[in-house]
């Protein structure tokens, strides 16, 4: 058996040496540098977290307070809406800058961001440029000419619902299946509005067809007393029943009755049914689609 000893030379010995007292060094100086960021820079990002967080806070609290005021002294829902919107996005502005100042990073003045931000808006109001810009500024003319307010029943980009509050950049709707929709302001001023919720009252556009057999003028008077006879029609302006077309099958009569507004459904649903009841009980027929089929025997 050998037995080999390894002898180090005395260079290699210090070079050792110096690279593990390196090494320690750099662990040790980079332990003081974290250290002497986190005691020079913690207390600057704690407060601003703080400052974020309480901010948040105030800024709910506040837009909520101006909107309990504006509705208490009888402002339009929609403007309601828009104005808190417009208010939280400036107050969270401020609440931005002051954290962005706490962290030490520099920042303009408070009075030149707010004189920056008016500047910008009236940019968005007179170019009605594309995007959100456009957005804004279509939101702005949906308040100043108001073509819909809050709870009215609207079609508006393909969608039909009613308004629940015009914010800064979308309109907010529900359908008339309880789902929630959010249109961009300029989608709505690019296309037709067509609110019916817009007069007081409505007229109903009903059609109902009898035979050719049957008494036209009898059919008339049935239809007529049924509109009569309904309390949610109104009598002035005045109904109207007329003969329309003489179809294929049928003798069409168009029956128009007015309305209020929030009544419309409701005539169109009784109408119908009383219609029906009162033909047949005047045993005058309501005509239908038929087919007559001819059979042949082939040997």
């Amino acid at each position: 058996m050998i037995n080999e000893t390894t002898t180090l030379v005395p260079g290699a010995v210090q070079a050792t040496e110096q690279a593990g007292e390196a090494g320690t060094d750099w662990v040790v100086g980079t332990s003081e540098a974290g250290m002497r960021l986190a005691v020079e820079y913690g207390p600057q990002v704690l407060i601003a977290l703080a400052m974020l967080v309480g901010g948040w806070w105030l800024v709910g609290l506040a837009t909520r307070m101006v909107g309990k005021v504006l509705r208490a002294r009888k402002v339009e829902d929609t403007l309601v809406g828009f104005l808190v919107s417009i208010a939280k996005a400036l107050l969270m502005t401020i609440v931005i800058v002051s954290v962005l100042g706490a962290l030490g990073i520099p920042t303009t003045s408070l009075a030149a961001v707010i004189a920056a931000g008016g500047l910008a808006i009236g940019l968005a109001i007179g170019l009605a440029l594309q995007g959100t810009l456009s957005n804004f500024a279509s939101g702005v003319m949906l308040i100043f000419f108001k073509p819909f307010r809050a709870g009215d029943l609207v079609e508006v980009a393909g969608q039909l619902g009613v308004v629940e509050e015009v914010q800064i950049f979308v309109t907010s709707m529900v359908t008339l299946d309880n789902r929630l929709v959010l249109i961009p302001n300029g989608a709505i001023m690019a296309g037709n509005i067509m609110n019916y919720s817009g007069k007081d009252t409505r007229r109903v556009d009903m059609v109902f067809g009898i035979s050719y057999g049957d008494d036209i003028k009898h059919a008339k008077q049935v239809m007529e007393q049924v509109l009569a006879n309904n309390s949610l029609v109104l009598q002035d302006p005045s109904f109207r029943v007329a003969v329309s077309e003489l179809a294929d099958s049928s003798v069409n009569f168009v029956v128009r009755p007015w309305c209020k507004t929030e009544d419309y459904w409701d005539v169109w649903f009784s109408v119908t049914e009383d219609i029906k009841l009162a033909l047949d009980a005047a045993s005058i027929t309501i005509p239908f689609p038929q087919r007559d089929v001819h059979m042949e025997n082939v040997a």
